[in-house]
């Protein structure tokens, strides 16, 4: 199998569908501008947004192209990648997006310091923090039970730590629980990332395709409807499934990829 080939055969300028788009690659969906006027509208109020989707449905692509929307003059960005460790292990990384390392392992002293960087940044320097934490549904029940408390300020008076929340659909359900509520009581937007039908998996296809230089779309009817069917309808298998899919069909020397491609290309996947 000639895995370096396939991009000359086809003429392409670089590697399609890949994940590490620059923010005008990104395909501007239905659902992606809808989660980013919830986000922005979540922010102005300083409150928290819910961000949910399946696996690969492309919820930390809807977030980069909506982190990617805020002018760096006027928003700081922070950005965690959860995990399922305690609340204390979030706060240091929550203090690491703030240029600060420690090793303390108070919560007293690890909020004080967060509450000062957040209220210096809000209130000094006019530069409004954005804590994004993706992968939320990984988080422990005992960390939605505190989190609320680092967007607290004055009495809850100043709402300068607006949060969104991104995982997949259990996040939803997390929130649910009785210890969760005073986070929960906090979202004022939610959105929900669906698998898109067969039309939109064309379009995604077709845009990604353009973006790696190649005009014309050499799925045929039926392997796109097979790359649909393969993914669910979900961004990132379908970027493996047609990727290989080409590939298959540039060891057949053929320039139009076929169902039977994407059948050899979901072998190799799972």
């Amino acid at each position: 199998m000639n895995t370096t080939g396939y991009r000359s055969f086809f003429g392409l300028r670089k590697e399609p569908f890949s994940a590490d788009l620059e923010l005008e690659g990104i395909l501007q969906t239905p659902d992606l501008l809808a989660a980013n006027e919830r986000l922005i509208y979540a922010i102005r109020l300083g409150a928290i947004a819910l961000v949910t989707g399946e696996v690969g449905a492309g919820k930390s692509t809807a977030l980069r192209w909506a982190a990617g929307q805020l002018h760096p003059s006027q928003y700081r960005v922070l950005w965690i990648t959860a995990s399922a460790g305690s609340i204390l292990e979030l706060y240091r990384q929550l203090l690491a997006e703030l240029d600060i390392n420690t090793a303390s392992s108070s919560r007293a002293v690890l909020t004080r310091l967060i509450r000062g960087q957040i209220a210096e940044l809000a209130g000094n320097k006019r530069q409004q923090p954005v804590l994004i934490i993706d992968e939320a549904s990984l988080l422990r029940l005992d960390v939605f039970a505190e989190l609320h408390t680092i967007s607290q300020f004055e009495g809850d008076s100043k709402p300068w730590l607006p949060i969104i929340l991104a995982g997949q659909n259990n996040l939803a359900d997390n929130l649910l629980y009785r210890s969760a509520a005073p986070l929960a009581s906090r979202i004022v937007a939610r959105s929900h990332l669906a698998s898109v039908d067969r039309q939109g998996m064309e379009d995604y296809l077709v845009h990604h395709l353009k973006r790696s230089g190649l005009k014309n779309n050499p799925f045929d009817p039926a392997a796109v409807t097979a790359i649909h069917q393969g993914s669910g309808g979900l961004f990132r298998k379908a970027n493996n499934l047609a990727r290989g899919a080409m590939l298959a069909a540039a060891n057949d020397k053929s320039l139009s990829v076929s169902a039977d491609h994407v059948r050899l290309a979901s072998s190799e996947l799972f």
